[in-house]
């Protein structure tokens, strides 16, 4: 919920909302369109991957649901500290208006924006002067989403063997305490080494859950790479019709030259159908040059305004780029080390638990 303070005259927000995913979705799809030049944050995975087969992957699971949860409240206060996003009208109201908050959205006509999916690949394809940075940006982010995709599924492997040797102590506890029923002398140390190793096993499910909440900020990034791509891919479509215009502004010239000299310097139907059919008279031709002056002035300003618009854009999304990667730097260089920091604290425990049981065996 918001929580500034209200003007006079204002209904105070609601103390709390319910929002389905698919809200989260349509506010997402909204930011995305309504600023193309920011790398707007992901939302958490609708279905559980890179899972380790002990954890459940059902989107209904209580767990993955908490997780979840966690995540799109991740989402929200990603978009609230961005120095952009954050002063949306749209976005306020999701926090605050109990009602009609899908009627807003729809109302904002961002969905006509929205460019189709076969425009995007064909932009792709088809720009000649992609710029060099941008094309760098987008191999970059495939690499990143690969590079981190490979080390979840690392980590859900290690978690699986991990799983198993914290098993194994439990069965060395079982073990010890059958043993210790046997055996006079030896018995209360074997009992008390088994206590050890249980306890050992039995935290476990703790260090997992720990472990994925690192596995969730990975995650995030993994998501920021298909962001990234998107702001390429909304540079390439900008790219792409800045070079259309141009290419359609040079061909009226041409056509206007040729009208006004009587040369054709290219083959077209019009050359031909010119010389079965007869020329043009003079008025004809007057009238088709001045149409085409009028097109080619009005094609300059369109030009020009493409111009400007896309020099706009690369300064807007290339200082969100940096601000992006600043934030990303600190975020994954935190985790690591929160991982690192508690796979040795993992590590001590383990050989705590060998040390108090050979203390146990030395007693005996």
């Amino acid at each position: 919920r918001a929580v500034e303070s209200q003007s006079e005259g204002q209904c105070a927000p609601v103390e709390s909302l319910w929002r389905r995913y698919s809200e989260f979705e349509l506010l997402r799809n909204y930011l995305s369109v309504t600023y193309p030049h920011i790398v707007v944050p992901p939302l958490p995975e609708k279905r559980a991957d890179f899972v380790w087969h002990k954890l459940s992957a059902d989107n209904m699971d209580p767990d993955f649901v908490e997780r979840r949860r966690i995540g799109l409240e991740n989402f929200l206060l990603r978009v609230a500290s961005h120095p952009v996003l954050c002063q949306d009208k749209i976005f306020y109201s999701f926090l605050t208006q109990e009602g009609g908050w899908k009627e807003m959205v729809n109302e904002t006509g961002f969905q006509l924006k929205a460019d189709s999916r076969l425009k995007a690949l064909n932009a792709t394809f088809r720009v000649k002067n992609p710029d060099k940075r941008f094309t760098e940006l987008k191999h970059y982010s495939d690499e990143l989403q690969s590079v981190i995709s490979h080390l979840l599924r690392v980590r859900a492997r290690v978690a699986d063997r991990l799983y198993g040797v914290y098993k194994v102590h439990g069965n060395y506890g079982r073990v010890f305490s059958e043993w210790s029923a046997i055996e006079k002398e030896m018995g209360d140390g074997l009992q008390s080494a088994g206590h050890h190793m249980d306890v050992y096993a039995a935290s476990i499910d703790d260090i997992l859950e720990e472990e994925e909440h690192y596995a969730e900020q990975l995650k995030e990034y993994l998501f920021y790479a298909e962001a990234l791509r998107a702001v390429c891919r909304k540079h390439e479509l900008m790219q792409y019709d800045l070079e259309m215009a141009a290419q359609d502004l040079t061909s009226k010239k041409q056509q206007c030259e040729e009208l006004a000299t009587g040369t054709v310097r290219t083959f077209s139907l019009k050359g031909m159908t010119s010389k079965l059919f007869g020329q043009e008279t003079p008025e004809q031709r007057e009238a088709k040059i001045k149409v085409l002056e009028e097109q080619i002035q009005e094609g300059e300003e369109q030009l020009k305004s493409k111009n400007l618009e896309g020099r706009d854009f690369v300064k807007s999304a290339w200082a969100d780029i940096e601000r992006f990667k600043e934030q990303k730097n600190h975020d994954l260089k935190e985790a690591l080390i929160s991982y690192a920091v508690m796979q040795i604290s993992m590590c001590k425990k383990g050989i705590q638990v060998w040390t108090n049981a050979k203390e146990c065996f030395s007693k005996m």
